[in-house]
């Protein structure tokens, strides 16, 4: 796709956005020009903000003075150290959190890195390719280095470490480890400020990353209010300065340059709440305060669909929106802001979402981009695991239709005893059914410990692409919980661009590709665009007692010389466990197609099946089909899992694939394929048959 295409593409997408875009841009130079005429925050500036007259004086108003019931604040502590001793496990988890922060050692996408206590840390460093950015302006910064990854840095800038010490400052009693954590919070911070100015370096190449650093140290610092060596002026001083000119670059900086401005956004809003909301006395914070609010009402109406799901085409980046849309809330909340009651029903509607699609294990299905993003990580968990948002849901809402879960560390954090007394107040609620959210693209049909997620529905972020993948009409499978046929994920995005387009391509999902062809096109430049160009969408959801049926459609393959349209018909049938699925072609021509179901690991194999299997199979299916003798056998040999059967004439084999559990992380994998020649009308039928 070239220039002229792709934005042509945009304006149709998103009518007004590439002109509401221009303006925005116009307004972002007069925002960084009005930025770069500012004073900087310091001493002088922070004294006449507080109104205080020396340093001592500012230590006592800005710590020893506050007012907020937001979550870190100490007045908080006890509530949060009552409810956290109710979660088993909780207060040994904060503890070994601290002590890694401790030890300065991340885990940055599964590459462990670890500097050791009271040493500088190479914040500049990509761990993996071993590249160092350079700390210069960053107008002159390329982050565009063949084979480096700017998101690994990243993960040790966002200072996720300084909230961790500050749970281990909390749940700690001996005074010289709590010691030991404030001293190691207040090293860690300056190391990081003298190492990265203002404006230099990777570390200031991404409002997002600003925003989040941002809110982190800003609820570190009221969480170790207390402690000694945080209130001296000689670290109070730089820590306050570091927050406004954080808070006054992402003003200035704002991610709301696109056609259609997505999650970046509201991370910059997210930032500015929560530091205006902790320390209202800094320079601008008011007016920082005020736009954040707009912004975030605003954007929980354009980013959030009223069924509840995410507008990003992903399920992993909805648990990063569930987690940012929720940390503003709770900072508002808790400084008497209102958010108002469309923000919250929106909110509690995501959760309700979430709950929808995981599996009884609490993993979600991997559809669309994961960059394995989180706004809160009070507890170190999977990449797709998302269930503890049910959890955390229902003790912020008190919601009867998110009750029977587990109450989780994270709301134990982040609302305390009366967060656990809302969750422990509800009874069970029923177990989730399938449902269909057409808004979203995501399609759930469960039961008899299975969940199929289907992904049928318009390009995320209004149709531009973002974080969608060529995935239309792909499925994931979850059996007792384990994910058994997958989306085999996102490996990278920039370090390794042929890596990044072949897992959003249309041969790494569970659907059929005609000649070879992609459902969108791929452009190499554009890593994040994706036109709509198959129109997926869903024909007819019929969920029912004991069967459910879904029928879903594409046009994708309509641009072909020989036009051709793909139905896809799903059929669950809970009683005999298994799904039918039918691939119909409509159109004309002769074309090759090549189906595919990808597989989490290698455990495969092609076996002659127990007859009871082939019965089943031809039980599941609405009309009479001849089936393949021999079926590909999913899951640990003498523990299979499931049964992939194919209809005679298709031929399965098991071929060399990839799968990505994580940002980062690529192990190999297997896939299950079959081929054949159809010439429209006709159709391809499979079966798979669960444990």
């Amino acid at each position: 796709m070239g220039t002229l295409d792709y934005y042509a593409a945009i304006a149709r997408l998103a009518p007004g956005g590439l002109a509401r875009s221009a303006v925005r841009r116009v307004q972002g130079v007069a925002r960084q020009a009005l930025y770069r005429r500012r004073e900087r925050a310091d001493e002088v500036q922070l004294l006449e903000c507080y109104g205080a007259t020396d340093g001592v004086e500012l230590v006592e108003l800005a710590l020893g003075q506050r007012s907020s019931r937001i979550w870190c604040e100490v007045s908080q502590r006890a509530s949060v150290l009552e409810a956290l001793a109710s979660v088993p496990g909780g207060l040994e988890r904060a503890r070994a959190r601290a002590q890694a922060a401790l030890r300065q050692e991340w885990d940055v996408f599964g590459t462990p890195v670890v500097f050791g206590e009271g040493r500088p840390v190479d914040w500049s460093l990509d761990p993996v390719s071993g590249h160092r950015y350079p700390v210069e302006p960053v107008e002159r910064l390329s982050l565009a280095v063949t084979g480096s990854d700017p998101k690994y840095p990243w993960v040790m800038g966002r200072l996720d470490s300084v909230v961790a010490l500050g749970q281990g400052y909390w749940v700690e009693t001996a005074a010289d480890v709590r010691a030991r954590l404030a001293d190691a919070f207040v090293a860690q911070v300056l190391d990081f400020l003298q190492a990265n100015p203002v404006g230099q370096g990777v570390h200031w190449t991404c409002a997002m990353e600003v925003a989040l650093r941002a809110a982190n140290l800003a609820q570190a610092l009221a969480m170790f209010s207390a402690a000694p060596a945080v209130a001296r002026p000689d670290f109070l001083v730089p820590a306050l300065s570091a927050l406004a000119e954080h808070s006054a670059w992402v003003e200035a900086h704002l991610e709301d340059r696109g056609a259609v401005p997505n999650n970046h956004l509201v991370s910059n809003y997210v930032g500015l709440l929560v530091v205006g909301l902790l320390f209202p006395e800094l320079p601008g914070a008011p007016q920082q305060v005020s736009l954040a609010v707009g912004g975030l009402r605003e954007q929980m109406e354009k980013q959030v669909h009223l069924e509840g799901t995410s507008f990003e085409g992903s399920i992993p980046y909805h648990r990063l929106s569930v987690e940012l849309f929720t940390l503003a809330y709770l900072a508002a909340r808790g400084a008497g802001v209102p958010l108002g009651p469309k923000y919250e029903s929106r909110l509690r509607r995501m959760f309700h979402a979430v709950r929808a699609w995981c599996s009884e294990q609490g993993l979600a299905p991997q559809i669309g981009d994961n960059d394995s993003g989180r706004v809160f990580p009070l507890r170190d968990r999977e990449d797709n695991a998302h269930g503890y948002l049910v959890g955390l849901g229902a003790a912020l809402f008190g919601d009867a239709g998110l009750g029977g879960g587990e109450f989780v560390d994270e709301a134990a954090w982040l609302l305390g005893r009366a967060g656990q007394a809302r969750f422990a107040a509800l009874t069970p609620a029923p177990e989730p059914v399938s449902v269909s959210f057409p808004e979203g693209g995501f399609h759930i049909l469960r039961g008899a410990g299975v969940v199929i997620t289907v992904s049928a529905g318009k390009q995320g972020q209004g149709g531009v692409g973002g974080h969608s993948h060529n995935d239309k009409l792909s499925f994931e499978l979850h059996v007792d919980g384990r994910p058994v046929i997958v989306d085999p994920g996102t490996g990278t995005y920039t370090r390794d661009p042929a890596l990044r387009n072949w897992f959003r391509g249309t041969a790494a999902h569970n659907t059929v590709q005609v000649d070879g062809a992609e459902q969108a096109p791929l452009d190499s430049a554009r890593l994040f665009a994706l036109p709509e160009e198959a129109r997926a969408r869903v024909v007819a959801f019929l969920p029912g007692k004991s069967v459910d049926r879904l029928l879903v459609r594409h046009d994708g393959y309509r641009r072909l010389p020989a036009p051709v349209g793909i139905e896809r018909t799903f059929r669950l049938d809970r009683g005999e466990r298994a799904l039918a699925g039918r691939d119909r072609f409509v159109g004309t021509g002769r074309h090759d197609v090549v189906g595919r179901f990808h597989l989490p690991d290698e455990q495969a194999r092609v076996v002659s099946p127990q007859v009871q299997v082939l019965s089943r199979a031809g039980r599941v299916m609405e009309e009479p089909v001849s089936f393949e003798p021999l079926v590909v056998e999913l899951g640990p040999e003498g523990a299979p899992l499931a049964w992939v059967v194919l209809e005679k004439g298709l031929t399965a084999r098991l071929v060399p694939s990839k799968y990505s559990p994580g940002y980062g992380r690529v192990v190999p994998s297997l896939a299950v394929e079959f081929r054949g020649q159809v010439a429209p009308p006709a159709w391809l039928r499979w079966v798979v048959v669960f444990r």
